[in-house]
């Protein structure tokens, strides 16, 4: 064995540290050929959060093999995170199956986000990598696949809270009221007259504005959640540093409708500020 490692482990990546070892340094143990990459995701570090690394002073890929005793610098990922070329612009993601309320947030700032509450983490990989699509979840485990070819760890625990750290770390642009919460089709707008058929009395008197998707033909409304997630989406944009965008009118549409089903659909955008 050589002499052990002194890591340096920055305030925000501390939490993903066993308790005994969350101090400023961690003194880890080191068989003088394992990679510095292997060294850090040892200490429970994903490798997608990990910035740059510094072996003494000098930035170093994670496949250096540092000396024994050697000082190590950790770096958490820049925020805005740099995407790989490769990567669409805008960004685009896929969640897994405990983030749903975070999904139908991202969905309703009109971000394109795929989610499916049935999905095995093979198909969330499969997914991320055959579309380009970050992948976010709390599971490190699935961060560690190294097949995956982007993700990251969602930090918080409250929906809201999520968010902000998605739209801190990526920059993409918000334009909310465009995307369908439930299938995450493109919303257009409609004619009243071509949807008439099937909306309540009620809207049909109150409400001129709507809006399909072009995926599932669901149809939206302004209903009675419109002014909480009007708030939510200013929130959101706020925290991310977005100006309003042309689908931020008043009329915006908040709420969904559809065949017999009267107001409960337009529960949809509802269920996501849950």
């Amino acid at each position: 064995m050589s002499a052990p490692l002194h890591v340096h482990v920055p305030p925000e990546l501390r939490f993903f540290l066993p308790a005994r070892r969350r101090a400023e340094e961690a003194v880890c143990p080191y068989d003088g050929t394992s990679s510095l990459g292997h060294v850090v995701a040892a200490l429970g570090i994903p490798p997608t959060e990990v910035g740059r690394l510094r072996v003494e002073g000098r930035s170093v890929p994670g496949a250096y093999r540092p000396p024994g005793g050697a000082r190590v610098e950790v770096e958490a990922v820049a925020r805005p995170q740099p995407l790989p070329p490769s990567a669409p612009a805008p960004p685009r993601f896929v969640l897994d199956v405990h983030l749903g309320a975070l999904a139908r947030r991202m969905r309703l700032v009109g971000v394109d986000t795929a989610y499916r509450n049935d999905a095995a983490d093979p198909e969330l990989v499969t997914e991320a990598n055959a579309e380009l699509r970050i992948l976010l979840t709390q599971d490190r485990g699935l961060l560690r696949r190294r097949a995956l070819w982007l993700g990251a760890y969602v930090r918080g625990s409250a929906p809201d809270d999520q968010l902000t750290d998605v739209l801190t770390r990526f920059d993409v642009p918000l334009d909310p009221w465009t995307r369908c919460p439930v299938c995450n089709g493109t919303l257009e707008p409609v004619a009243k007259a071509e949807v008439q058929g099937r909306i309540p009395p009620g809207t049909r008197r109150t409400y001129d504005t709507f809006t399909r998707c072009t995926a599932c033909a669901r149809v939206y409304w302004p209903g009675a959640h419109h002014a909480r997630l009007a708030s939510r989406v200013r929130a959101a944009r706020a925290a991310a540093g977005r100006e309003r965008t042309p689908h931020d009118p008043p009329e915006s549409v908040a709420g969904r409708g559809g065949a017999g089903a009267g107001d409960v659909l337009d529960a949809a955008y509802g269920d996501a500020a849950g």
